[in-house]
């Protein structure tokens, strides 16, 4: 009877359907002298459990302080904001044109020179609005299509 019990038992355990008080029945059966000889493969298993829960550890584990890691990232911080700095400020100096330079930008001491330079740049100007007024012409008459299709 007993041993239908814990066969029972042991297949519940083993679907993981067990309470407390049953294990701690297994655990008692396997410890005791009296297993039967079908079931003497768990008993290492059932074992191995009591002889660890009565195993301490007296080996200490160190505990790291955060501070120190705070410290160390606190000081990453401000050398990346640092070179950022450096970075943005040399980059500026270097991209900046002198005052002069701003000055004497489009002027000409050959009226001729000049006018050409002018008609230059105003046909440039002109190519580029007349592209645009070409783009415009399409979307009016995309616009006539879409009012004759959806009559409003």
């Amino acid at each position: 009877m007993e041993l239908d019990k814990i066969e029972n038992i042991l297949e519940k355990y083993f679907q993981g359907e067990t309470t407390i008080a049953e294990e701690n029945e297994l655990k008692e059966y396997f410890s005791s002298p009296n297993v039967a000889q079908h079931l003497e493969q768990y008993k290492p298993m059932f074992g191995y459990f009591s002889q660890v829960k009565q195993q301490k550890t007296t080996q200490e584990i160190p505990l790291q302080s955060k501070k120190q890691n705070v410290a160390w990232l606190s000081i990453a911080a401000s050398v990346v904001v640092l070179l950022g700095i450096g970075t943005f400020y040399f980059v500026s100096q270097k991209t900046t044109v002198p005052a002069v330079a701003q000055s004497e930008l489009g002027t000409y001491d050959d009226p001729e020179e000049a006018l050409a330079a002018t008609q230059k740049a105003l046909a440039l100007l002109s190519n580029n609005v007349n592209v645009g007024i070409g783009s415009v012409q399409y979307i009016k008459e995309y616009e006539q299509s879409k009012n004759k299709i959806f009559k409003q």
